[in-house]
């Protein structure tokens, strides 16, 4: 997908999936939608079910759906956990570092930040400061 034409074609719904591939249509299924206010401990019955869990982030500049994802994965959740929102392509590595499998944007930001960008991080597990220092 490295032209707007190709995007626009990707999918009729407003909002678009970033994987470590590139950009996918969103996939329906059932969706667990989870404020990224929520308190982790509260999701207990939550982690027992086979549906993606869709934490939201309202901000860029909020942080706190990577501190609820990274909780339930300590927790033992071991479903889908997907990003949406306002998650820009330069967090997209710390989204995959906090356990989430994907991000949903707008096609808005899938525009300003076309797919290229996204896959530039995509290989996060070799770009985290953990490895350079193991190397060091």
């Amino acid at each position: 997908m490295k032209d707007l034409a190709a995007l626009e074609a990707l999918t009729e719904t407003e909002t678009v999936l970033v994987t470590d591939t590139g950009f996918a249509p969103v996939d329906g299924g059932d969706v667990l939608d989870v404020p990224s206010d929520a308190d982790a401990e509260a999701l207990t019955e939550a982690l027992q079910t086979n549906a993606t869990i869709r934490i939201d982030f309202p901000s860029f500049a909020d942080g706190r759906g990577f501190t609820l994802a990274r909780r339930l994965r300590q927790m033992g959740f071991t479903g889908h956990l997907r990003a949406k929102g306002h998650v820009l392509a330069d967090q997209y590595a710390m989204a995959r570092r906090s356990g989430f499998d994907d991000v949903e944007i707008d096609r808005a930001l899938a525009t300003r930040q076309p797919e290229d960008q996204w896959l530039a991080r995509a290989n996060w597990r070799d770009h985290d400061h953990r490895s350079r220092l193991r190397v060091a």
